[in-house]
């Protein structure tokens, strides 16, 4: 059977968001069953767009709105033109809908968000109360009702490469995920997580730290005052992270881009909520436990606590997420 003409969709920049992109790619699939899916994606984000099965190829660029570079997405659209039939820009800003619409695509689908008039040839409205649902509103583009969970495909390989170097089994460990890229007061305290590891490892389980770049300094401090646990922090892509996540026998992770990993790939999950909420940003999986304190101040949605006291993470106890953990694993708690 021929493919029909190929769509575009413009991924966004935040890990977690591209991970709940793969509501809008399923939901393209189902509308449009012959039409080849490609992904613009930026370098960060690449690895995760070609973990969807629907998906034919991934074109990088990084098309930050804090690096305009006008010359290269004039390029970029160059190379595009005449190869696509629509484009779905899931970015807000007015520069992520440059290039589909410099390219000539025909067919341009989003929000409104920064004044997209002209850029855009389809306006999505966003309905009152549902701007922060991400994944519903990413389905809702290509006129989904409801949201399918993502899945991320697991390469097997790299998945097996990973466990043998580090001496693990498969569903043989817990990872704890402590980092956020939304600032401090989405992340649990880093003491509060080395006390969990030490109680987990006190029970009998291998712990594993994972993170990017910018939580290797978290990762290194819980890893020291809890000896034993794994220091993956930096230390692995971001296709490495799918793949030992997919392998963990259960995740604990802050509201983040790893989280919503987990959750594609089928893995186990406690989430801790802080800044933001879980009715927003869910993992959409059954497999989890969510915590959150639903103070009368949040979510604030701020990068740090506007009132300076953080409660709604340093007020989570240990013992409140080795609950939820061990309860997640089948274990009792000590």
């Amino acid at each position: 059977m021929a493919a029909g003409p190929a769509i575009l969709v413009i991924g966004p920049n935040w890990v977690g968001d591209m991970v709940m992109a793969h509501t809008l790619v399923q939901a393209l699939r189902a509308r449009f069953p012959e039409a080849p899916i490609d992904v613009l994606a930026p370098p960060a984000n690449a690895q995760i767009a070609a973990r969807m099965a629907e998906v034919r190829d991934v074109i990088e660029f990084d098309f930050s709105p804090h690096r305009p570079n006008l010359n290269a997405r004039r390029t970029l659209a160059g190379t595009l033109k005449g190869r696509f039939i629509s484009a779905y820009v899931l970015p807000g800003s007015w520069i992520s809908a440059l290039v589909p619409a410099l390219a000539g695509i025909p067919v341009r689908v989003g929000y409104l968000r920064e004044l997209r008039f002209g850029l855009l040839t389809r306006i999505v409205r966003m309905p009152a109360g549902r701007r922060r649902r991400t994944a519903e509103a990413y389905a809702r583009l290509a006129g989904a009702a409801e949201p399918t969970p993502p899945i991320l495909r697991v390469d097997v390989a790299n998945r097996d490469r990973l466990l043998a170097l580090h001496q693990l089994a498969a569903t043989g460990f817990v990872a704890l995920l402590p980092g956020a890229e939304g600032g401090a007061a989405k992340r649990w305290p880093a003491v509060h997580f080395a006390a969990l590891a030490r109680r987990l490892q006190r029970d009998g389980n291998r712990v594993l730290l994972l993170g990017g770049l910018r939580d290797q300094a978290t990762t290194a401090e819980i890893a020291a005052a809890a000896p034993g646990a794994i220091d993956l922090g930096g230390r692995t892509t971001l296709g490495d992270a799918v793949d030992i996540i997919a392998a963990a026998q259960l995740v604990v992770s802050n509201d983040s881009g790893l989280m919503h990993v987990a959750a594609a790939v089928g893995t186990p999950l406690v989430g801790i909520y802080g800044s933001t909420s879980p009715v927003d940003t869910p993992p959409l999986t059954d497999r989890r436990a969510l915590l959150w304190r639903d103070l009368a101040c949040s979510p604030c949605h701020r990068r740090r606590c506007p009132l300076g006291h953080t409660d709604c993470l340093r007020g989570l106890t240990v013992a409140e997420v080795a609950e939820a953990t061990l309860g997640l694993i089948g274990r009792r708690v000590a």
